[in-house]
């Protein structure tokens, strides 16, 4: 039986990457495959700090460190937030610890994480946008670290921006061109690829829509983490307006609102939005929030993603400007755009009510979705059959 050696983003506090990768490894699992999750852990040498200067000037990293450090010190302040906030990140390991246990050994520094691809037979580096500008440097989920020898898969993997910038690019066509098979998330990833080497790939869907909602109550039973109806509002970004939005939907319908507060940033004005302002939750919880709720309001893929599967009735909010060198709004355009949802996308000069009353015709989303399941799983099993 072959070996898959998997480059995932696991263990981070996101439950829309826990979800995916728990069905990278549910369908590595059904097609008969064995999989270790690599483990990778840097060594700070003289070497290694030398080769990550050039980060230093890296708008994009610069940006990502920056942020998560304007976060710990606004959460700071708050110690009553701080210890919640503590709370919900015990939750997020405690699911990889249950569900994620085929760990490798923590190779520690790259010589080791060289040396020990001669553990695998193959490797696949599944989904998320792993191929952000600012992972460039890390050689790990551009799979630079494997030897020219050891086949190489991207199943879904996402760039997160709808452009490279143009100093990485050089370096984007030479990870890209070791790839025995290449897909990608969404069409404008696609199309990037296909500018850069000039090679036609296929788009398949998030490993999370590898599944049908029958399917998904296999793993996470349904069970209600809140007891009333409510409005479920699910957003990663900073944008106040939308608040604002989720309130007059709130008072328009006499729904309480239910949220989850302070993922990727610290946004003030959520110290008091919100009904239900909810700490202790975890992955399972959060696919529980979505099934149960009247309504989802959000500005996330997998927050989109899940609302599709529940059929429920949703509105997607812009997390970034369309302008915005930052811009990650591709993956739901390409989403929507493919199940024939982007009407879906918040319209200010529609009523927020009657935008998201507006029916949805879900036995042609599914039929759409069907067909783009199939397709990617036939990408999915060809590819490791093959290599």
């Amino acid at each position: 039986m072959k070996k898959i050696g998997l480059c995932v983003c696991y263990d981070t506090k996101n439950y829309g990457s826990q979800l995916q990768v728990l069905a990278t490894l549910k369908k590595i699992e059904e097609l008969g495959y064995d999989y270790e999750i690599i483990r990778y852990k840097k060594k700070l040498t003289p070497l290694f700090l030398l080769q990550s200067l050039p980060r230093l000037i890296n708008p994009y990293f610069l940006k990502s460190k920056l942020n998560k450090i304007k976060k710990r010190k606004l959460i700071s302040k708050y110690p009553d937030v701080r210890e919640k906030v503590s709370i919900r990140n015990k939750r997020f390991d405690e699911f990889v610890q249950k569900y994620f246990s085929k760990l490798s050994q923590e190779y520690y520094g790259y010589r080791a994480l060289v040396k020990g691809t001669q553990n695998y037979d193959l490797f696949l580096v599944g989904s998320d946008q792993l191929w952000l500008p600012n992972n460039m440097g890390s050689k790990f989920y551009n799979l630079l670290f494997v030897p020219d020898r050891y086949p190489k898969i991207a199943y879904a993997t996402s760039f997160g921006v709808s452009r490279i910038p143009w100093y990485q690019k050089n370096r984007t066509k030479k990870f890209l061109k070791r790839f025995n098979y290449l897909s990608s998330r969404e069409l404008r990833g696609a199309q990037i690829i296909k500018d850069l080497i000039g090679k036609e790939v296929k788009t398949v869907v998030d490993p999370t829509l590898l599944f049908s909602n029958d399917e998904w109550l296999n793993f996470i039973p349904e069970q209600k983490v809140i007891q009333d109806k409510y409005i479920f509002c699910y957003f990663l970004g900073t944008n106040i307006n939308h608040r604002k939005i989720a309130s007059e939907l709130s008072k328009e319908t006499g729904l309480k609102i239910a949220t989850i507060p302070f993922l990727d940033n610290f946004v003030k004005y959520d110290l008091d939005f919100g009904d239900y302002q909810l700490y202790d939750i975890d992955a399972m919880d959060f696919v529980n929030l979505i099934r149960n709720a009247e309504y989802v309001l959000t500005d996330s893929f997998h927050g989109t993603v899940f609302s599709i599967l529940n059929h429920k009735k949703f509105i997607i909010l812009n997390r970034y400007d369309d302008n915005s060198k930052n811009s990650r709004n591709s993956r739901i355009d390409s989403l929507c755009n493919l199940l024939g949802l982007s009407e879906r996308r918040y319209n200010p000069e529609q009523d927020i009510v009657a935008s998201i009353n507006k029916e949805i015709n879900y036995t042609i989303v599914n039929q759409k979705l069907n067909e783009l399941r199939e397709d990617s799983l036939q990408y999915l099993t060809d590819a490791l059959r093959k290599v």
